[in-house]
């Protein structure tokens, strides 16, 4: 949001991974003002700055939020965008104007749309993410909290991918476009808890509470004009990542 801090930074770049965002629904409802400000002004900033210093490359991270409500699965690129979030709302804004500007100058803007990303370096405020919510909660010896019945599914996808995949995004020549960035599978909360709990060693009970406003009931996205477009394929399964994630966040904390 600093504009002489963007432009310093981009000075002489020949791509940008545009990163940077206030993330998650429930964030979104408590600051929508400040939800907007970041991730609306400030994708605007970083475009703004990539007009003006003639970088030809755009990535932008956006976010499965934009779909809202899901209906039907998978999910592909093409299903309704009704984004029922302040949130999603402010990604797919901020998608519309990389698109714009790919549209107006000569600038290539490729918008990576993630479902729920996970894996090591991830820590967590009281907004999110569940995976490390989780695993934190079992490691102290705390039950943790499943929001709804934990039928509830989700497409959890490795860091480790989502890097691929901006690397391969920014690889590619003559794409501007927005793309699913998942594994392409899902897993309900309950099997994702259970499977928190085989790997670390802990059993500890969970506790239900009612569904919160803003989750989806079901996510699944189909990769494949992603995997046709950049290449793109997932190569790490949940089990092996949140293997490496609880042997990371053990480390954490027990230099608590």
């Amino acid at each position: 949001r600093d504009e002489g801090a963007v432009s310093r930074a981009i000075k002489g770049a020949v791509a940008v991974i545009h990163l940077a965002a206030s993330v998650g629904n429930k964030r979104s409802i408590d600051n929508p003002i400040l939800d907007s400000e970041i991730n609306v002004i400030g994708t605007l900033r970083i475009l703004e700055a990539c007009r003006k210093a003639s970088v030809p490359k755009v990535v932008y991270s956006s976010s499965a939020g934009v779909f809202g409500e899901l209906k039907q699965l998978p999910i592909a690129e093409d299903h309704p965008i009704d984004p029922n979030t302040p949130y999603g709302a402010s990604k797919l804004a901020g998608e519309k104007l990389c698109l714009a500007y790919a549209h107006l100058y000569n600038i290539e803007a490729i918008c990576l749309r993630y479902f729920n990303v996970y894996g090591p370096n991830q820590r967590f405020d009281e907004y999110g993410n569940v995976i490390p919510i989780f695993t934190f909660k079992l490691l102290r010896g705390e039950s943790p909290t499943v929001f709804g019945d934990g039928e509830q599914t989700r497409d959890f996808v490795n860091v480790h991918d989502v890097a691929k995949a901006n690397l391969k995004a920014l690889k590619a020549v003559g794409i501007s476009g927005a793309f699913n960035i998942a594994s392409g599978t899902s897993i309900t909360i309950n099997r994702l808890v259970n499977l928190l709990k085989e790997i670390s060693g802990l059993n500890l009970p969970i506790n239900y509470s009612p569904p919160r406003s803003g989750d989806v009931k079901d996510s699944l996205a189909d990769i494949s004009a992603v995997n046709k477009a950049l290449g793109y394929e997932p190569s790490m399964t949940i089990e092996n990542g949140l293997t490496e994630y609880i042997a990371w966040a053990k480390k954490e904390v027990s230099s608590e």
